[in-house]
């Protein structure tokens, strides 16, 4: 089940029932089936500061993952909590003139690629990054034939 909380006082007036709408055909689509994942709406502030911490980037991002399901040695760990996904609405809000989207679309998209590298995938080879753009795709299928 993905569950959402916005924490961030910055972007009012976001569409939250639109992305939980959304977040329910991303965990149907994914095959989450009955593990948890906790999406969080963060400021820039936040996840600046996270980015920093875990990842070495001290600037804001707009979405970070931390899977549950490896330990340090790579093993799986049989939970059923997923992960987290960080979203920051200002940096979403930022980036909005990029792909040509919608608040709520470019938070949905950030919501699939953090699901996605909890789910395993990742872009940092072409091969990979190409897997992942086709399942992000398939996804986004699934949202918009939902909606």
């Amino acid at each position: 089940m993905i569950e959402i909380f916005d924490r961030q006082r910055r972007v009012r007036g976001f569409d939250l029932a639109g992305l939980r709408q959304n977040a329910l055909a991303i965990e149907h689509a994914a095959g989450i089936g009955g593990r948890d994942v906790c999406v969080t709406l963060v400021s820039d502030a936040r996840i600046r500061r996270l980015n920093r911490d875990y990842r070495g980037k001290d600037r804001p991002t707009d979405v970070l993952s931390f899977a549950q399901t490896e330990g340090e040695d790579g093993a799986t760990n049989p939970s059923d909590v997923l992960g987290d996904v960080l979203i920051s609405l200002e940096t979403a809000e930022r980036q909005l003139d990029v792909r040509g989207f919608t608040l709520l679309e470019e938070v949905t998209h950030l919501l699939i690629h953090g699901v996605l590298h909890l789910l395993g995938h990742d872009h940092e080879r072409d091969d990979e990054a190409a897997r992942m753009e086709a399942e992000e795709q398939r996804l986004w299928a699934a949202v918009r034939g939902a909606a």
